[in-house]
C-alpha cells in the first residue's frame, strides 16, 4: 500500500510536467502560426508557364509560409519585404494576377529582402530580371513591369520601425550583442512583425512611380549575409 501511495503522486507529477512541456511547445508553435497565418492571411497570386517549354497558364498563391521555407526562418525583414512587394506589385498589376515572366526587380542587399524579391517575382540575375543595389534612393525595392515599362519604388515609411531594432541589429552584426540581448532583439523583431501584419500596409509603406529609371544590372558577390553571423552564439542563461 505504501508503495502504491508513493507511485500515484509521482505519476501525477510526471503527467503534469509532461503536460506543461506539451503546452509550452504548443504555445511556441501557435505563436509562430499566429504571426504567419492568423494575422496575415494575405497571399500574392502569380502566374507562370505550365512546364519547361509551356504556356502562361499556371497560377500560384504565395504566402509567408512559402517564404519562410525558402528563406529559412520567419523574421521582420521577411514580413517587410512581403508586405512591401505586395503593395508595389498591386500598383503594377491592379486587380490582376502578377505575371512573373513580365516582372523584374532591384533589391537592397538584405538577405530577407533579396529572398522575397527573388521568390515572389521569379527574378534572376542570369535572366536579366534581378540584381542587387544598395544605392536605391528612398526605398528598398525598384520593381518594373517589362511590357509597359511602368516602374515603382517601395519604401517603408519613416518612424514605422522602432529605432532600437536597428541599433541592436547593428551591434549584432558586429558581434557585440550579448546572448540575452540577442533574444531581446528577436522578441522586438517578432513584435514588430505582428504590428505590421495587423495594421494597414498603406499606412506603413509608400509606393512611388518613377519615369526616369534605367535598368543597369551589375554583379557583386561580397555582400555580408547578416542573418548567419550569430549562428554559434551561446544561449541566454538568465
Amino acid at each position: 500500500m505504501k508503495i502504491l501511495i508513493l507511485i500515484v503522486p509521482f505519476f501525477i507529477l510526471f503527467t503534469a510536467c509532461n503536460e506543461v512541456q506539451k503546452n509550452k511547445v504548443e504555445i511556441e508553435k501557435n505563436d509562430k502560426s499566429f504571426i504567419a497565418k492568423k494575422e496575415s492571411p494575405l497571399s500574392i497570386k502569380v502566374i507562370d508557364t505550365d512546364f519547361s517549354k509551356g504556356r502562361l497558364t499556371l497560377e500560384h498563391d504565395l504566402n509567408l509560409d512559402d517564404l519562410e521555407k525558402f528563406h529559412g526562418h520567419l523574421c521582420d525583414g521577411l514580413v517587410v519585404g512581403f508586405l512591401g512587394i505586395k503593395e508595389g506589385l498591386d500598383i503594377l498589376y491592379p486587380n490582376s494576377v502578377i505575371d512573373r515572366t513580365n516582372t523584374r526587380i532591384v533589391s537592397k542587399s538584405s538577405p530577407c529582402l533579396t529572398d522575397v524579391a527573388v521568390y515572389i517575382t521569379g527574378g534572376r540575375y542570369q535572366f536579366n530580371s534581378f540584381y542587387v543595389d544598395n544605392s536605391i534612393a528612398n526605398g528598398f525595392y525598384i520593381i518594373q513591369r517589362k511590357d509597359n515599362g511602368k516602374t515603382v519604388v517601395v519604401n517603408l515609411n519613416k518612424g514605422v520601425k522602432p529605432t532600437e531594432i536597428n541599433e541592436l541589429g547593428s551591434k549584432a552584426v558586429k558581434g557585440e550583442l550579448p546572448a540575452c540581448d540577442l533574444d531581446k532583439l528577436k522578441k522586438m523583431e517578432d513584435d514588430f512583425s505582428k504590428k505590421l501584419l495587423s495594421s494597414n500596409p498603406k499606412d506603413n509603406f509608400t509606393i512611388t512611380e518613377i519615369t526616369d529609371f534605367e535598368w543597369k544590372p551589375f554583379l557583386k558577390n561580397d555582400y555580408t549575409k547578416t542573418d548567419i553571423l550569430n549562428k554559434n552564439k551561446s544561449n541566454c542563461n538568465q
